[in-house]
C-alpha cells in the first residue's frame, strides 16, 4: 500500500473539521497554533512474566494485535528484594504509534473499544499530566476486537498516552473532544 493511496478517516476529519474550529474558537491567527497529536504510546506491564515467561510472549502477540506493531521488551533497570525482582527480567511491554498509525488507532479506540466498556459513564477528563498530555488506564484489553480471547490465559491491563505539543491543557482537551473522545461529563448539584 503506498502512502499516498492511505488517508485515516480520523485524520480527515482532524484536517477538515476539528482544526478549523478550533482556529475558531482560540482565535488563532495561524493554522498551525493548534495542538496535534504527535505520538501514542501503549504500556503494558506484566507482573506475571517473573515467574513465567509464556505470559510475556502471551501479551507480546496481543499488543502486536492491537496496534499492528511489534512491541519493544522493557526490562527491569535493578533488582528490588521485596518484590522477587531481577536486573534485566523482561516485565512489560511499549508500542510508540506514530504517523498515520496513530490516527488509524485512536479511530479504532474510540468508535469500536470504547463502546464496549462495561458501565461506561465516559472517560476520566481529569487525567492530563502537568505537560497537558492524557494518559488512560485500561484494566481489561478484551474491548479489542483484535484480541482472541480464546489464546489468553490471563486478563492484561494496558496504559494509553496521548502525546500532544502545543497548547495549554484546556485546548488540548478540547481536541481530544473534538476527535470523538466521549468525556465524562461534570455534574452540577
Amino acid at each position: 500500500m503506498k502512502k499516498e493511496e492511505y488517508f485515516p478517516r480520523l485524520l480527515e476529519h482532524y484536517e477538515k473539521q476539528v482544526i478549523p474550529a478550533m482556529v475558531q474558537e482560540f482565535h488563532y491567527s495561524n493554522r498551525l497554533q493548534s495542538p496535534e497529536i504527535v505520538k501514542i504510546v501503549l504500556n503494558m506491564g506484566i507482573t506475571a512474566a517473573k515467574e513465567d515467561i509464556k505470559f510475556m510472549d502471551e501479551a507480546n502477540l496481543q499488543l502486536s494485535n492491537i496496534t499492528g506493531q511489534k512491541p519493544i521488551i522493557r526490562r527491569a533497570k535493578k533488582s528490588i528484594s521485596n518484590f522477587k525482582l531481577r536486573q534485566g527480567i523482561p516485565i512489560g511491554l511499549k508500542v510508540t504509534l506514530r504517523g498515520w498509525k496513530k490516527y488509524e488507532f485512536l479511530d479504532r479506540f474510540i468508535n469500536i473499544a470504547v463502546p464496549r466498556l462495561r458501565d461506561f459513564r465516559g472517560l476520566p477528563a481529569n487525567t492530563f499530566d502537568q505537560v497537558g498530555n492524557y494518559t488512560l488506564g485500561l484494566s481489561d484489553i478484551t474491548i479489542f476486537p483484535e484480541i482472541d480471547i480464546e489464546k489468553m490465559s490471563r486478563q492484561y491491563g494496558l496504559s494509553i498516552t496521548i502525546v500532544m505539543d502545543k497548547g495549554k491543557k484546556e485546548e488540548r482537551s478540547r481536541l481530544l473532544e473534538l476527535l470523538g473522545l466521549p468525556f465524562q461529563k461534570n455534574k452540577k448539584e
